[in-house]
């Protein structure tokens, strides 16, 4: 029963850091203030042209990301006073993962439907930079998810 019991809270722990990153990466990520893919953007040296199309496509998507960024704060607070409300509910925090799960789907598309969009404005060489980019910060990420997840359990 111990080993059960033990095994439920460490997928929780497992699931709260990767909502927590994911909270993390919507409001500082792609489309959030200060955001990285903002911030890999002004490492591409777009031209004054391409600098307003981007500011159109994040202003076209403002009104898609804002609910969707309000709802994963939502889900998150809901998730910290269902953990400190006592005893273990599955079905509340299954519900709860539930509709977490299908907001960062949206968060998701939303992005990907965001990067198209910026994608088909930069020129080849933008392009490689930017997928150099985004690989070194892939790598950092990995490392960061590896040295923040919990151990296995020991039986």
């Amino acid at each position: 029963m111990k080993s059960t019991r033990t095994r439920i809270l460490i997928i929780g722990a497992a699931v709260l850091l990767i909502v927590a990153a994911a909270i993390a990466q919507g409001r500082h990520g792609f489309g959030g203030p200060g955001g990285d893919f903002r911030h890999m953007l002004k490492q591409l040296d777009l031209t004054a042209d391409q600098h307003s199309q981007v500011k159109a496509i994040f202003e076209k998507e403002k009104p898609t990301l804002q609910p969707l960024m309000q709802q994963m704060r939502q889900n998150h607070q809901a998730m910290k006073a269902l953990e400190a409300s006592g005893p273990f509910d599955e079905a509340k925090t299954r519900a709860l993962a539930t509709q977490n799960a299908q907001t960062m789907i949206e968060l998701q598309v939303a992005h990907a439907r965001m990067k198209s969009e910026i994608m088909q404005i930069l020129t080849a060489d933008q392009k490689a930079k930017l997928a150099q980019i985004e690989a070194r910060k892939d790598a950092r990420m990995q490392e960061h998810m590896k040295s923040h997840m919990p151990p296995p359990p020991a039986d």
